[in-house]
């Protein structure tokens, strides 16, 4: 039985709540709506107008209506008059399909017909900038090396713990904080679980986490590429296989210990990793990060080549531990759900044609590339992800021709209009475009 938001109302003292929903840009949407208002909302939705958002509508067409499911419910732990709930979307009584949260449940679905379920973690980096956006916000951040630096870290103790806190408060198990590899660059931990409820964690972190920073006078940026000599912001996934309480990638006999299902399962990532990029990596600034010259810490560290590995952080895919894989290819950009939803359509695809994603490599990618001149490299740029999605039979075909053009044609708009503007060469210095238009991803 479903939960009741209106008794949960009255014994949470939530006043309002925030009714919302990711667009196919990966925008959060909402509308605030008092609690004695939720009983009618959580049976029919809140309203909204598809075209005044990015999704493949026009105004002529009937609104939508934002349903929220009750069991995703957060309460803000900065504000607890406030509940966030986290919502599908419907159109003339049927779910609106290119909506991205219902793409990743179709997905889930698809893969409970092998009595299968995938857990997730997500590692999202993030900076802490000007209010303006122009510089970093710490000016005392500026070692070569800033990874794991302790005092950098504790400058900013008081906003990391309130992230940290809220996290505790909200049982996600919050597990390590740490300065990442750029200066002013920041990383926080939680623990994994079933994969939409990690997208649902990874929408609202991201929102916490902004709200937070403003709180303490800072801004907070997800951008993958925000400054030209820094590493960028990757968004590195965990991924393993579930039946009941059984993990299905672990293979204790394996030198990765990892399974067959894992196998064919990380081979159907790598064979539709160029196409993916288009949703793990889905904007101009993006292909700044992958492919990538060295930043100042020394390494970009984000892929350039379609690679799997051990313990081995210069590849696209690496086993850090039996049972389970990390992907290193999205970055800070990409939308919650596409990258989970993604995830799971080429790694059924994967599954149901046992494709065997060959030998893993030991080597360093970054230097060595050169000795393995016939894998395949991924985009060097949006148009050519954009194309290669484009021409992908088996992602239309899991996410249906329609909603994949949909995808295409409002990513073809934006790129008309960035086109139109600026030109983009890794080279050049980041365009005010992209700083306009991404450092609020």
């Amino acid at each position: 039985m479903a939960k009741n938001l209106s008794s949960i109302a009255k014994l949470k003292k939530i006043k309002y709540f925030l009714i919302s929903f990711v667009d196919l840009f990966g925008v959060l949407r909402s509308k605030l709506v008092p609690a004695q208002a939720i009983s009618e909302m959580q049976k029919n939705g809140a309203g909204f107008a598809g075209f005044a958002t990015w999704l493949d509508m026009t105004p002529a067409d009937t609104d939508m209506f934002a349903i929220p499911d009750p069991d995703s419910l957060i309460q803000l732990p900065w504000n607890k008059e406030v509940g966030w709930l986290a919502s599908d979307l419907w159109m003339g009584g049927k779910p609106v399909k290119a909506s991205p949260r219902v793409m990743l449940k179709n997905q889930i679905e698809k893969l409970s017909k092998k009595d299968l379920v995938m857990k997730s973690g997500v590692e999202c980096e993030y900076f802490l900038i000007s209010p303006d956006g122009s510089k970093i916000a710490d000016e005392r951040d500026t070692q070569s090396k800033p990874c794991y630096d302790q005092s950098a870290l504790m400058r900013r103790y008081d906003l990391i713990k309130e992230i940290c806190d809220s996290m505790i408060e909200l049982g996600w198990n919050p597990y390590q904080n740490d300065h990442e590899d750029a200066n002013g660059q920041f990383e926080m931990n939680w623990d994994y679980s079933d994969c939409l409820t990690t997208a649902d964690r990874h929408t609202f972190f991201k929102f916490m986490v902004k709200s937070l920073a403003e709180k303490h006078g800072l801004r907070a940026t997800f951008m993958p590429k925000p400054f030209q000599n820094l590493t960028g912001n990757g968004c590195h996934a965990h991924i393993s296989l579930w039946k009941d309480k059984q993990n299905k990638f672990l293979e204790t006999g394996d030198r990765l210990g990892l399974s067959k299902t894992a196998y064919n399962f990380l081979g159907g990532i790598m064979k539709l990793a160029q196409p993916l990029a288009a949703f793990f990596n889905p904007t101009v600034n993006s292909y700044r990060r992958i492919n990538a010259p060295p930043t100042k810490s020394g390494a970009s560290w984000s892929p350039s080549s379609i690679s799997y590995s051990g313990n081995n952080r210069t590849h696209m895919i690496r086993v850090p531990d039996p049972g389970r894989f990390e992907l290193r290819l999205m970055d800070g950009s990409s939308n919650p759900y596409l990258l989970q939803a993604g995830v799971i359509a080429a790694g059924l695809d994967g599954l149901n044609n046992r494709t065997d994603p060959g030998e893993p490599l030991t080597c360093n990618m970054y230097t060595d590339y050169k000795n393995y001149s016939h894998l395949k490299k991924l985009p060097d740029e949006i148009e050519e992800s954009i194309k290669e999605l484009e021409d992908n039979k088996e992602l239309k075909e899991a996410f249906g021709e329609d909603v994949i053009n949909s995808y295409i044609k409002l990513k073809k708009e934006e790129l008309d209009e960035f086109n139109r503007q600026e030109s983009f060469n890794k080279k050049d210095p980041i365009t005010e475009w992209e700083r306009k238009n991404t450092l609020d991803c």
